[in-house]
C-alpha cells in the first residue's frame, strides 16, 4: 500500500529508495522491479488510467513482493469501528467456482469511459472476473478455456477439487500495454484427454487476451531425475499444479510449479516469461538429477528483493548432501530448502540457499519446508549498529527460520547453519505464511493460535508477544494487516471451518478479539464453509475473502 516516504524509510528503505527513483513512493511504475502495489499517483496507461491522487492497488499475493500482507493506507476501518455492531458482511459476489486465489484490486480506475473500484477475481473454473467493487456490478467475465476444453479433473489428488483452472493468484501490472495487464497460469484438459497449461496476459479494461496470448508452458531441462530421457527432464503439464502467487521482477512474470499431492513422477520447476511478449525468458529445475522438490507453499508467492533476488521454500525432495567446492549440492537437487535465485541477466540460478542438518529425514518422513511461504523482512539492525537483510519462513516441522539473505548458511550434516532458529515456536506445521507490521512477524500454523514475535535488535522474539484465544483448525490461517501507518492495527484471519468464520484482532494484542463473523444473530455475516488456503484481502475500507463460490465482502455497515 502507498506510505509516507519517512515512515517508508524507516520500514522499507531499500524498496523506497527504489521507489523514489521512479518518482513515487511504492510507485506501480515500479512494481516489476519488486516495489509495493499500491500507488500514490496514475499508473500511466493511455486507456484505463487511473485518475491522479492516492489509490489503493493490490496488484499481487499479500500486497507486494516481500509478501509482508500489510496494508499500512487503511483509513476506513480501525480498532474502533471493526466490532458487530458497526462492521460485518455487506457483499457477497458470485462466481462459477471455487476461488482459491488471493481477490486483487484497483482503486479508482477506468473501465468503458466510467470510474470504478476494480475488484479482479479468478477461478478453479477457468474464469477471470473484473467486478465493480463496491456494486458487484459485473463489468466483464472471460473464460481462460481453449475450444472444447474442459477445466482438469482433480488429477487422483484431494488437494485442489473438484476441478482445476485457475489456482494462483494472478499479478497485475498497470503499466503494460495499453491498459494495463493481468497475468494468470490456467490449467485445463482437451477432448482428447490431453492437459494444457498456459500463460494468459489479458486486457484490464476488457478481459481481452494481448497479442502472444495465451502462451502453452513448455520446458526441458538437463537431468538424468524423474521422467527424464536421454539427459533431459521436460515437464509435464498433466502432472503440475501452479499453486503458488505469480511473481513480476523486472519485466518478467515467475511461475513456481508442484505436483499433485506426491503423486510421480515430478521434479521442482520455477519459469520466468517477458511480460510483454510471452516468451520463455528462463527455466530452473531444482531437482534435475533427483525428484520431487517442488513448490507448493500453500498458495503464497514467490518474493522477490529489490536487487532482484527470488525467495521460496522449497518441499520434500531430494537433496545432494554432498557438496562442491561452492557448498552447493554437488547433482543441482535442493529439495527442502530455502530458496535465493539470482535472476541476473533475465537467467535463474541458484544463488544461496538454507537446509536444515536432518534434511534428509525431513523429506523422508513428509515433514519439509515445503508448505509454508517466506517473508522477507525490512532492513534489521542490531545493537552494534550493523544492518541485517533477513526472511522467514516454516514448514511442517513446527520450527522458524529466520535466515540471513546475504548468508543464508548452506548445508551442514552437524548443526543448523543459520541465523536465528525458533525450534517447536508453533504447536502445529505451517500451511500458510505469516504476515509483518510494526517490527512484529505473525503466525498462525495448524491447530494453533495467532501468534504476534516481535523484531528487536534483528533477532525475533522466542516467545510470542500476544495470542489469540481462539485455535485455528487445518491448514491454520494466512493472516493479512491493515493499518493506517503505525496506528489501528487490524490482523484478519480465516477459520476454515463450516460455516468460515472471519476473525480481527487488535494488531497491538492479540488477546483482543475486534469481531468475528459468528457473533451476529440470524446468520448475518456467514459466507458458507471455508476454502482451505484463503488470504483475506483488505483495500478501501472493504475485506474481501475467496469463497467456494464467490467473493465475501466484509465492511462498515449502512
Amino acid at each position: 500500500m502507498a506510505l509516507r516516504f519517512s515512515w517508508c524509510v524507516r520500514v522499507f528503505p531499500a524498496l523506497c529508495i527504489l521507489a523514489l527513483a521512479c518518482a513515487a513512493v511504492y510507485a506501480v511504475g515500479c512494481s516489476s522491479s519488486g516495489s509495493s502495489t499500491a500507488s500514490t499517483g496514475g499508473n500511466g496507461g493511455s486507456g484505463g488510467t487511473t485518475p491522479p491522487g492516492p489509490s489503493i492497488q493490490v496488484t499481487t499475493y499479500h500486497d507486494d513482493n516481500m509478501r509482508s500482507g500489510q496494508n499500512t493506507q487503511e483509513t476506513t476501518l480501525t480498532t474502533a469501528n471493526v466490532n458487530m455492531a458497526s462492521f460485518g458482511k455487506v457483499g457477497f459476489y458470485a462466481v462459477d467456482g471455487k476461488v482459491d486465489a488471493e481477490p486483487l484490486y484497483l482503486q479508482n480506475f477506468s473501465i468503458g469511459g466510467a470510474t470504478h473500484n476494480v475488484l479482479y477475481v479468478v477461478t478453479e473454473h477457468d474464469s477471470a472476473y473484473a467486478f465493480d467493487a463496491d456494486t458487484g456490478t459485473v463489468l466483464w467475465h472471460v473464460s481462460a478455456l481453449g475450444t472444447n476444453e474442459t477445466t482438469s479433473d482433480p488429477r487422483n489428488c484431494g488437494q485442489v477439487v473438484p476441478e482445476i483452472g485457475i489456482t494462483s493468484t494472478p499479478v497485475i501490472d498497470p503499466n503494460a500495454g495499453a491498459h494495463g495487464t493481468i497475468y494468470l497460469s490456467a490449467m485445463s484438459k482437451d477432448s482428447s484427454g490431453n492437459y494444457h497449461q498456459r500463460l494468459h496476459a489479458l486486457d484490464l479494461t476488457t478481459g481481452a487476451e494481448m497479442s502472444g496470448s495465451p502462451v502453452a508452458i513448455q520446458a526441458t531441462y538437463p537431468g538424468t531425475g524423474a521422467a527424464s530421457s536421454n539427459g533431459q527432464v521436460s515437464f509435464d503439464p498433466g502432472q503440475y499444479n501452479e499453486r503458488a502467487g505469480l511473481l513480476l521482477l523486472n519485466g518478467v512474470v515467475y511461475l513456481g510449479w508442484t505436483s499433485h499431492c506426491d503423486a510421480g513422477p515430478y521434479t521442482g520447476w520455477i519459469m520466468g516469461y517477458n511480460e510483454n511478449t510471452l516468451t520463455q525468458t528462463s527455466v530452473l529445475n531444482l531437482t534435475p538429477n533427483g525428484s520431487e522438490g517442488s513448490i507448493w507453499q500453500s498458495g503464497a508467492g514467490l518474493a522477490a528483493d529489490s536487487s532482484g533476488n527470488i525467495y521460496f521454500l522449497d518441499a520434500n525432495g531430494t537433496f545432494d548432501t554432498t557438496l562442491n567446492s561452492s557448498g552447493m549440492p554437488a547433482n543441482g537437487d535442493f529439495g527442502n530448502a530455502f530458496m535465493k535465485l539470482s535472476t541476473a541477466g533475465n537467467k535463474l540460478a541458484a544463488a544461496d540457499y538454507f537446509v536444515m542438518f536432518n534434511t534428509t529425514a525431513e523429506s523422508n518422513a513428509d515433514e519439509d519446508f515445503g508448505s509454508g511461504g517466506a517473508l522477507l523482512l525490512p532492513d534489521q539492525t542490531d545493537a552494534s549498529g550493523a544492518v541485517h537483510h533477513l526472511a522467514v519462513g516454516a514448514g511442517k516441522d513446527r520450527n522458524i527460520y529466520i535466515v540471513d539473505r546475504d548468508n543464508m548458511g548452506k548445508f551442514n550434516a552437524s548443526a543448523n547453519n543459520i541465523y536465528q532458529e525458533l525450534s517447536g515456536a508453533l504447536a502445529g506445521g505451517e500451511f500458510g505464511m505469516p504476515a509483518y507490521w510494526n517490527n512484529t512477524v505473525y503466525y498462525g500454523s495448524v491447530g494453533d493460535v495467532l501468534r504476534a514475535y516481535p523484531l528487536a535488535q534483528a533477532k525475533l522474539a522466542t516467545t510470542p508477544g500476544s495470542q489469540s484465544m481462539h485455535i485455528f483448525p487445518y491448514p491454520g490461517a494466512t493472516p493479512s494487516i491493515s493499518s493506517n501507518g503505525t496506528t489501528n492495527g487490524i490482523v484478519w484471519a480465516i477459520d476454515n471451518s463450516n460455516p468460515a468464520v472471519l476473525y480481527a484482532y487488535d494488531a497491538t494484542n492479540l488477546d483482543k478479539e475486534l469481531y468475528d463473523s459468528s457473533q451476529a444473530a440470524n446468520g448475518r455475516d456467514q459466507f458458507g464453509p471455508g476454502n482451505k488456503f484463503i488470504t483475506p484481502m483488505i483495500a478501501n475500507g472493504k475485506v474481501f475473502l475467496g469463497t467456494t463460490n464467490g467473493v465475501a465482502v466484509f465492511g462498515l455497515l449502512k
